[in-house]
């Protein structure tokens, strides 16, 4: 097998393998592809080159993953990767006595049964008692439980 093979599998193989690494998630097909080419290159060397020239490849496959997986798990690697924004929005963050049992309102969203509700001019998520409630049903609370609202049709 000439050297242009060999060395075409080497390189595939680590690409598979840092592609298993930083992108696909779990042990997959694309990592044990990766080190089944690797593996297969340096038995193809030891075969085809003899033990000196395979010797030598194995140290250059393991010197070359090493750098290649050093280089790309820095931390500017990472950096232009992820994602740079942070969430800050919060679902329900209201003051103990804002909302009451007995407070009316409108179902802005259809409630199915979680949707958004306008009560005491303010919008809230809120939990239908009922499952479904159709877009602007009057609604009225029935219950407040920490952040979680839970209402029902005023018509019942």
């Amino acid at each position: 097998m000439s050297w242009i093979i060999i060395i075409t599998l080497i390189v595939v193989g680590l690409i598979f393998l840092l592609l298993e690494i930083l992108v696909v998630p779990g042990a997959t097909v694309v990592g044990i592809v990766g080190a089944a080419m690797m593996a297969f290159g340096v038995y193809s060397a030891y075969s085809a080159h003899g033990s000196t020239a395979g010797t030598y490849t194995l140290a250059g496959t393991l010197v070359l993953s090493i750098s290649s997986l050093a280089m790309a798990l820095k931390s500017n690697t990472w950096k232009r990767a992820m994602l740079g924004t942070e969430m800050d929005g919060r679902v329900n963050t209201f003051e103990a006595d804002v909302v009451k049992p007995g407070d009316e309102g409108v179902a802005i969203s259809r409630l199915n049964p979680m949707g958004k509700a306008l009560i005491n001019g303010e919008y809230y998520e809120v939990t239908s008692k009922d499952n479904l409630l159709s877009q602007n049903t009057e609604i009225i609370v029935t219950k407040v439980d920490g952040n979680k609202i839970i209402v029902k049709s005023k018509t019942e």
